[in-house]
């Protein structure tokens, strides 16, 4: 599976103006108790990694993720790996590669992403000049080779520039390889076209060089070209037979967002033609779960193989000054569904916290564990509705709550009904906002109610209430 990524702002003419996590909260466990065998994978908890902007992560086949991403100070490559996806959050971080005294590599060092290829590790990124003014935006792609086989203790060295089209405005590259051919996608300006970057493929002829080139997306749609007219940060993800293209559009501020491309997965990738784009953003900011300019995305899998969404945004919308020099655009990840029609379904920002689940009842015929407004339902809603987190509590437990309704949970009634009511840290007193989740086999769960023990959360006529936790509407599936 084909994966990738994106970010930033550029000039359109001579120059460019540019749920706290807790502690406890990254221990909580996959399975939960009663896990067979051993040990899951902590569940990972977003924002995954501070301050780190333009993020890619990918599992090599070495059995790391690696991860890299733009520094607020924009002067150096960094690099992260470790065994989970959680493990990223507190991971070493070694510095690759710092920006040079003087010259075209002086400036910024924006969007590093990390490839192998023919055995070689390559780090592509923008860079410009230093010493202010325009030339600090004569940004150009580049590359650094590692000398050794490992990247964390090889020593690295410029490669070299990437041969673009034009000698103009260029940044955001991404490799990636498709039915055994290596595709080049970057984005950039083109002469004559009056947008400040637009979305670009070719086939890979060396590790700097590509073949004719084909223009694949300008922004032209309202959403694409508000602050900024922009098509950046490629990545790509194949599922169900078609090739799905995302890209970051507009300014880098909350207006930031993602637009998709597709393709048949046989089709030629250099045909534009055979490109059909999406007329609406597929991913955006999120007031309920407050992730602000979420974009410059890119695909993993998880310890599963499940895709993962993997991208960068803000815990608030208000930012002075530049949102170039703002530092608080955080790596976040989230689990990748996909619709009937096999197509990316990205849901919203989950927010902050420990990544949510969805809960299928084994006895509603497939539905899930969801809300319509404040309303517990058993159905099959919009996806952010059956998304639902679980926050540790008290004593091992846990409290469930919905991720558009940060500020409540699932509470019990007295006389087993279940509803949303306002959560309160660590759970109340009489236990009844908390449950004990009981794992029932791979991917199959319960929740005891700690008000209520030997009662669980189960589907019945539509809506959630208690029953004994022997009666197989308890069984939920794990999503």
């Amino acid at each position: 599976m084909p994966f990738s990524l994106s970010r930033r702002t550029f000039a359109l003419g001579a120059a460019l103006l540019p749920i706290a996590c807790s502690e406890a909260g990254r221990t909580v466990l996959a399975d939960g108790e009663g896990t067979d065998g051993g040990a899951t994978p902590a569940v990972p908890v977003n924002p995954l990694v501070k301050n780190r902007a333009d993020a890619q992560i990918f599992l090599h086949t070495d059995g790391y993720y690696y991860m890299t991403g733009s520094v607020p100070e924009y002067d150096r490559l960094v690099l992260r790996r470790a065994k989970t996806l959680a493990g990223l959050t507190d991971a070493e971080e070694r510095v690759l590669w710092r920006h040079e005294e003087e010259g075209p590599l002086s400036g910024f060092i924006w969007a590093p992403e990390m490839h192998q290829i023919d055995g070689r590790w390559y780090v592509y990124f923008a860079a410009g000049p230093s010493g202010g003014g325009e030339d600090v935006f004569r940004i150009r792609t580049y590359a650094v080779e590692c000398a050794g086989e490992d990247p964390m203790t090889g020593e690295w060295s410029v490669k070299g520039e990437f041969e673009a089209p034009w000698d103009s405005f260029n940044l955001d590259s991404k490799v990636f390889v498709h039915r055994g051919e290596r595709y080049f996608t970057w984005a950039q300006r083109e002469p004559g076209i009056e947008t400040n970057s637009n979305l670009y493929i070719a086939k890979m002829t060396g590790p700097l060089t590509v073949g004719p080139a084909t223009r694949l997306s300008v922004p032209t749609y309202d959403w694409e070209i508000r602050g900024f007219k922009v098509n950046e940060g490629a990545a790509v993800i194949e599922n169900a037979g078609k090739l799905y293209m995302t890209y970051s559009a507009s300014a880098t501020d909350d207006r930031y967002c993602l637009g998709m491309l597709s393709i048949d997965a046989e089709a030629d990738l250099l045909v534009a033609d055979n490109w059909t784009k999406s007329p609406e953003p597929v991913f955006q900011t999120s007031v309920a779960t407050s992730v602000y300019g979420p974009g410059h995305n890119d695909f993993t899998v998880d310890e599963e193989g499940r895709p993962m969404l993997v991208y960068h945004g803000r815990d608030y919308k208000e930012i002075e000054g530049d949102p170039l020099f703002n530092p608080d655009r955080h790596t976040r990840v989230q689990r990748v569904y996909f619709d009937e029609k096999g197509a990316p379904d990205f849901g919203v920002p989950v927010g902050n916290g420990p990544l949510p689940e969805r809960f299928i009842s084994e006895a509603a015929e497939g539905a899930f564990l969801a809300h319509e407004d404040e309303a517990l339902v058993i159905g099959a809603p919009a996806l952010p509705q059956t998304q639902i987190r679980s926050l540790p509590a008290k004593d091992g437990t846990i409290q469930l709550s919905p991720i558009l309704l940060r500020e409540m949970c699932l509470t019990v009634g007295e006389q087993g009904t279940c509803t949303l009511a306002p959560r309160s840290e660590g759970g109340a007193q009489d236990g009844a906002d908390r449950f004990r989740r009981k794992v029932e086999g791979k991917g199959k769960v319960r929740f005891e109610s700690v008000a209520q023990a030997g009662q669980g959360l189960a589907a019945i006529d539509g809506t959630v209430a208690l029953a004994p936790l022997s009666d197989p509407r308890t069984l939920w599936t794990v999503d």
